[in-house]
């Protein structure tokens, strides 16, 4: 057994760091005698070699190895050419042992990936004949092809790894996603679904993704809680995941945060949408269940972003935006795709003053997930903090006319109008259809609130919150609910509901201001006996906790994507 032979068998099982250590030695022994390895020799320990450098992480390093790999395959293939065979029989098993120069071309195509080089990916794989590239190759190339926007040639690829393997569901998932109908993605799975017993979910499974990528929320819910309840498919992880998601984009917080629970207890090392679970635990003020969501997911990956974006959910809630910036950057630099991570940066950004570029990560969100509302919620808040009000209106009217007029879209489309003196009208009528639709939708319960605080319709403000508060409690409602009952004197019931959404929200810094600011307008009686009992109430503490006089108009301040103004 030759030397190479054994750098062969080493590699073969796994002893990445031996194989690296023999095979530099050798490869300079090459280089001062150029005799001393046979031309595929020489490349077997270059590729072996550069096999163990991306085991290491070291990808520049390990595609210049490659690349020179190729280059003496491509002088061995011009050797093999000009000279005859000698009949050498221990010429033929060296030749079939010789490393794929295909599976040579995939590595370097991975490493430009970890190097984010994706245009040299592309042109690595796309040097491969059409007839030689495996399905990982076409997996590879139909996902480099759709982030770089080249949107048919990726259908392309992914049909043909569908073609090669019809249950590669990923490869399903790309096709939907990139708007390819559900029935002609069913049709290239038919014959596998009909000749293998058990599988006649799939069409179902097709349906329910097809109309996830469509943005029919209300449709997929219902299709993968059909699959789901099916006793095979009972408990599935992923579709309870997708559930989650699903509940979440409708709107539906609540039920989103159960399904992910449901998730979280069959899978405890889950990590795929635990970043969404935690901005939801985040926006109900659960800071320490967030903070101990964020340690376990550190525990389990610190090179996924959702852990990152979980702890920087902690500290934008906590307000510690730069921090928050900062964790999401890092999240962006682990993934680059993660919807999450750049809602969690524009976020920051916007709150820290800087809104271009806010508006970047929050467009780039867009053409990740277009069919994602809390995206374009985002791009809006930064118009109207930045008093573009005509391209806030813009865009709402295309989310409007593209996913569909649905509570969520109204709402949207309402909370721009509401800006305009002109459009007060308009705004009206759409959180009445709003309403009409889901009278327990938060968002558009807090605006009409705004619009009637205004009006000064403080009664009917008042029936408004009482309604969306008799099936949920939400420290947002109930806070605004505690300032109506101030304008029209309850002062005892105000108390309790701000006592109510602290319970809910220890962090609301308005419930707390509204509380203080009820407790010094007590009347003198009261706070004479106060006095009596402790000199100290009443005093220096709470004159430190008081809040600033702050207008009726700002009790109804739309906490929008990952924050409260």
């Amino acid at each position: 057994m030759s030397v190479v032979e054994h750098v062969r068998e080493m590699a073969a099982a796994g002893l990445h760091s031996n194989v690296r250590l023999l095979s530099g030695l050798l490869l300079t022994m090459s280089g001062n005698n150029p005799e001393l390895f046979s031309p595929s020799q020489k490349y077997q320990l270059l590729v072996y070699h550069a096999d163990s450098l991306f085991h290491d992480k070291e990808y520049r390093n390990a595609v210049s190895k490659y690349t020179m790999a190729l280059q003496q395959k491509k002088a061995l293939s011009k050797t093999s050419k000009v000279r005859p065979s000698t009949g050498n029989a221990a010429s033929t098993p060296q030749s079939q042992c010789l490393p794929s120069e295909i599976e040579v071309k995939y590595k370097m195509a991975e490493c430009y990936t970890m190097l984010k080089q994706d245009k040299d990916a592309i042109a690595i794989l796309d040097g491969i004949p059409s007839r030689q590239r495996t399905p990982k190759i076409n997996m590879m190339l139909a996902n480099l092809y759709k982030k770089a926007g080249q949107e048919r040639s990726s259908v392309t690829s992914y049909k043909e790894v569908l073609r090669q393997c019809p249950l590669a569901l990923d490869a399903i998932l790309g096709l939907l996603s990139l708007s390819v109908k559900g029935a002609e993605v069913a049709s290239m799975t038919i014959n596998i679904i009909q000749s293998i017993p058990n599988l006649d979910w799939l069409s179902v499974w097709i349906k329910a993704y097809a109309f996830v990528h469509t943005g029919d929320n209300t449709r997929a819910i219902n299709t993968i809680c059909s699959l789901e309840k099916k006793s095979l498919l009972r408990d599935n992880v992923d579709l309870l995941g997708s559930l989650a998601d699903l509940y979440f984009r409708a709107g539906d917080n609540k039920n989103s945060i159960l399904k992910f629970e449901q998730a979280q207890m069959l899978d405890p090392y889950l990590i795929k949408g635990m970043d969404v679970y935690g901005y939801l635990l985040a926006r109900e003020g659960r800071l320490e269940d967030v903070e101990n969501l964020g340690c376990r997911l550190f525990n389990i990956s610190d090179q996924h972003a959702e852990p990152w974006v979980v702890s920087g959910c902690h500290s934008f809630y906590s307000k510690r935006y730069s921090r928050a910036l900062y964790l999401g950057a890092k999240a962006i630099q682990l993934n680059s795709n993660s919807v999450q991570a750049l809602l969690l940066k524009g976020a920051a950004l916007r709150n820290m003053g800087r809104v271009q570029e806010a508006i970047i990560h929050f467009r780039e969100a867009i053409r990740l997930a277009p069919c994602r509302l809390d995206c374009y919620e985002g791009l809006i808040e930064c118009y109207l903090a930045s008093n573009s009000i005509r391209e806030a209106m813009v865009m709402a009217n295309n989310v409007y006319k593209t996913l569909g007029a649905n509570a969520q879209t109204l709402t949207l489309l309402a909370t721009v109008c509401l800006e305009d003196p002109v459009t007060q009208e308009k705004a009206k009528t759409l959180l009445d259809k709003a309403l009409t639709q889901r009278p327990d939708y938060i968002k558009a319960v807090v605006k009409k609130a705004e619009l009637l605080s205004r009006e000064q319709k403080y009664e009917d403000g008042i029936a408004l919150l009482r309604n969306a508060l008799a099936n949920q409690s939400d420290c947002v409602l109930h806070r605004i609910l505690g300032d109506f009952l101030v304008a029209v004197n309850e002062y005892q019931e105000a108390m309790d509901q701000y006592s109510i959404a602290l319970s809910l929200d220890p962090n609301d810094q308005k419930s707390l201001e509204g509380l203080q600011k009820m407790e010094k307008e007590e009347s003198p009686t009261d706070a004479t006996q106060e006095e009596d009992v402790d000199d100290m109430e009443g005093s220096g503490e709470e004159g430190d906790l008081e809040g600033s006089d702050s207008e009726a108009a700002q009790w109804a301040d739309q906490e929008q994507w990952f924050g409260m103004q």
